[in-house]
């Protein structure tokens, strides 16, 4: 009998859905911090540690330039953002624009399975902090802002947010005080409580206090450390 071959159509598919995961492990590792920013993205080390090309460790790599996470230098090659102060104060304000229009259009379109998805993450937040899960809590602290855009249902709110999001936890481990690593543990409990009213003003006045508690506490620290990639990404 003849050898069974892919086809050319599954060849890709193949090989993107290899990209995609190389995409969502590094992403992860960036924010849950195990990647700091600074950290170099050597195309050669992540080609072994994941077993393809260099060639679709760049396409991976460019995407996640094209995220604003990670930044790529002519003849100096990949490296985790690190963002500036100016580039942060821009990102709090972008978010405190968006963000309570996020809050309205979900208050607008409301359900009770949303509620429950917010109700859900949060206790997987909770959960995470009682097993002091560090990488866990910083994850899906950011997370729970991109479901509230995911939940709203505008795609440009989904994106503008996941970049924002990836982005702030740049910025946190750059510049947030030693002392604070994550969101308080109850303000996304009270957020929801006044989505669940359907109390806008209250619900976006939350939000804006929650990023100033976040934003207040930023301060001027850290250079970026050496990283070992093969033990970010062991498997």
């Amino acid at each position: 009998m003849p050898k069974s071959h892919a086809t050319p159509s599954s060849d890709a598919a193949g090989a993107q859905g290899a990209a995609d995961d190389i995409y969502v492990k590094i992403h992860a590792a960036i924010l849950e911090r195990r990647l700091p920013p600074g950290t170099k993205l050597g195309e050669d080390r992540l080609a072994g540690i994941f077993g393809v090309s260099r060639a679709r460790i760049r396409q991976t790599l460019a995407r996640l330039g094209y995220d604003q996470v990670v930044e790529l230098f002519p003849q100096r090659g990949a490296f985790v953002a690190r963002p500036t102060p100016e580039q942060a104060m821009h990102v709090f304000e972008a978010r405190r624009l968006i963000e309570p229009a996020v809050i309205r259009r979900l208050i607008q379109h409301l359900s009770d399975e949303h509620l429950q998805s917010l109700r859900a993450h949060v206790a997987r937040e909770m959960d995470a902090r009682v097993r002091d899960d560090q990488h866990a809590v910083i994850r899906l602290s950011g997370e729970f802002h991109t479901l509230l855009a995911e939940l709203a249902g505008n795609s440009a709110l989904i994106q503008s947010m996941n970049r924002l999001c990836t982005v702030t936890v740049l910025i946190i481990a750059l510049y947030d005080s030693p002392t604070r690593t994550t969101c308080r543990a109850d303000e996304h409990g009270r957020l929801i409580d006044a989505i669940e009213q359907h109390d806008e003003e209250r619900a976006c006045a939350l939000m804006l206090e929650h990023l100033a508690h976040i934003e207040k506490g930023l301060v001027l620290h850290r250079d970026g450390t050496d990283v070992d990639l093969d033990a970010v990404f062991a498997r």
